[in-house]
């Protein structure tokens, strides 16, 4: 994510939780950019809402107390956004950063959060698919960590045969 200016609004999803709890939240917000017209470019990468990612164009509805509620997508970025539980030394602060440098070398970005064990990566469409989806499958099985595809792209989908 770049630095939040004056241009930076913070954009509400609602969620549906699932019989287990899951997301922990039925909102989540977003940093974004305002494009002006109603629409918003995503400027996180998302813990929770399913079917976004960062660079995303949506279209945003104001409701009466000023808050942005998040609608359709405009234009996709062809970025995806995949989620982490590290395992690996209980999802200590140094296991997650491990995590995230292990993965930038790849050409992605994303955050840790400690709640959750979590990390949330941002992949870019030019960063390297096939040898992130070895490392994401490799780590699972060795019990580095558990993963989700929260935003994929066809691109992403191709990598897996490679």
């Amino acid at each position: 994510m770049t630095s939040i200016s004056d241009d930076h609004v913070k954009v509400y999803f609602r969620m549906e939780i699932d019989e287990d709890g899951w997301p922990p939240a039925s909102v989540e917000s977003l940093w974004a950019v305002d494009l002006g017209g109603g629409t918003v470019r995503l400027d996180n990468t998302p813990w929770f809402v399913r079917g976004v990612a960062s660079d995303d164009v949506v279209r945003v509805e104001v409701d009466d107390d000023g808050i942005r509620w998040a609608g359709e997508i405009v234009s996709a970025s062809e970025n995806c956004t995949i989620r982490l539980i590290v395992l690996r030394d209980g999802g200590s602060a140094a296991a997650r950063q491990s995590v995230l440098e292990t993965f930038h070398r790849l050409g992605t970005t994303g955050e840790g959060i400690e709640q959750f064990r979590m990390v949330a990566l941002d992949v870019p469409p030019d960063a390297d698919l096939p040898r992130i989806r070895k490392l994401l499958e490799h780590g699972e099985a060795k019990g580095w960590w558990h993963w989700e595809e929260g935003c994929v792209t066809a691109a992403w989908e191709s990598a897996a045969d490679s």
